[in-house]
């Protein structure tokens, strides 16, 4: 078989398929989450937190005092974003939380669903053996 029809073959397996629509799935997914995380739940965080915007806070490492960040990085300033960081913590806490809370509710859907009456309970080995016994007998 030639290079192309390997590569045919490769792509057309379930295993890539399944993979590429998961890829596109997640993809969609993370923009939904993405929207509930920085248009639901950050604004309430900034309620609780005085509206504070951690993306503006930083550090200059040459010791001025700036407007906001803005200026600072105008004025050509190293700083450090450490609100960058934070808020970047924040969002994957609240992005796992989302998701923990999704699959948990799936889970417990899959249980519901799988639940399955128990097959009829049949003779035990003692009731074998006294039906051979009796069979024996006769």
């Amino acid at each position: 078989m030639g290079f192309f029809s390997d590569f045919k073959a490769s792509l057309l397996k379930g295993d890539v398929l399944s993979l590429a629509t998961a890829v596109v799935i997640g993809g969609a997914f993370g923009k939904i989450i993405g929207s509930a995380v920085e248009d639901v739940i950050m604004p309430i965080i900034g309620l609780f937190t005085g509206g504070i915007d951690f993306t503006q806070k930083y550090i200059p490492l040459n010791g001025a005092t700036y407007e906001n960040l803005a200026a600072a990085k105008k004025a050509g300033a190293s700083v450090i974003t450490y609100g960058n960081l934070v808020q970047a913590t924040l969002n994957f806490v609240v992005i796992a939380l989302f998701i923990f809370m999704i699959l948990r509710y799936a889970e417990k859907a899959k249980k519901k669903e799988i639940v399955t009456p128990a097959p009829p309970a049949g003779p035990t080995q003692e009731e074998l053996l006294i039906q051979i016994r009796d069979l024996l007998k006769k």
